[in-house]
């Protein structure tokens, strides 16, 4: 299901939407502006707002290749900080992990303190794809035989898997070929932003009231 049903969001709401990073080798794919697309749609039907990496706008004219990478990073961070959550596709990429773009950026959002829902829609665990990996042969030659391969029935290395709420990735089956394009991963992941969200309000809601009542407190003391 790479493409949702069409939803129109309320306009005059939307500025006040939690606004939601969509992470993930999405932007390589041929379907790249159809999944945005898909996605914000499910995003905004939830109350969120859907931010693309390719939503930031780069300038090409008059730039190397190493300055339009800088600059595509720099645009893909503001766009990070400008987000609440982020909601990150840690299907396999090009390998046995996700794409090492999307991991970055997951580490990027941790270290600022914005929560992080992955998923994949590859349901073995890292440790079982690497082994197989292993046995498969490696072309590049970039495996070592006899090196550890940790083993924490993770969907990825423990660095990724830890920093998602949950504490691992949220797996999902899908039909083999459409791990990359199929959105009930997704789905499932935004759900989980929507009340990590929710939660976070109320925190912030019990925070403001308490401080309310402090500061009410202490001027009613006597001098």
């Amino acid at each position: 299901m790479p493409i949702a049903p069409r939803s129109t969001p309320n306009k005059a709401s939307s500025a006040r939407r939690p606004r939601a990073y969509l992470a993930g080798p999405d932007v390589f794919l041929k379907e790249a502006l159809a999944i945005a697309t898909a996605k914000k749609r499910l995003c905004a039907r939830h109350g969120l707002e859907g931010v693309f990496p390719l939503d930031a706008q780069v300038a090409r004219a008059g730039k190397s290749s190493a300055q339009r990478a800088c600059a595509i990073g720099a645009a893909n961070e503001a766009l990070i900080r400008s987000c609440d959550i982020v909601i990150a596709n840690c299907s396999p990429f090009r390998g046995v992990s996700m794409d090492a773009g999307t991991a970055y950026e997951i580490g990027y959002a941790c270290a600022l303190g914005k929560p992080v829902v992955g998923y994949t829609n590859v349901l073995a665990s890292y440790r079982d794809r690497a082994d197989r990996y292993r046995r498969l042969g490696d072309p590049m030659h970039a495996d070592v035989a006899g090196s550890l391969i940790e083993d924490f029935g993770l969907a990825e290395n423990l660095m990724i898997a830890t920093a998602a709420l949950g504490r691992d990735l949220v797996r999902t089956r899908v039909r083999r070929g459409q791990e990359l394009v199929d959105l009930r991963g997704f789905a499932r992941a935004m759900e989980i932003a929507k009340k990590a969200i929710a939660a976070q309000r109320r925190r912030d809601r019990l925070q403001i009231a308490q401080g309310t009542y402090a500061r009410s407190s202490q001027r009613r003391k006597p001098a």
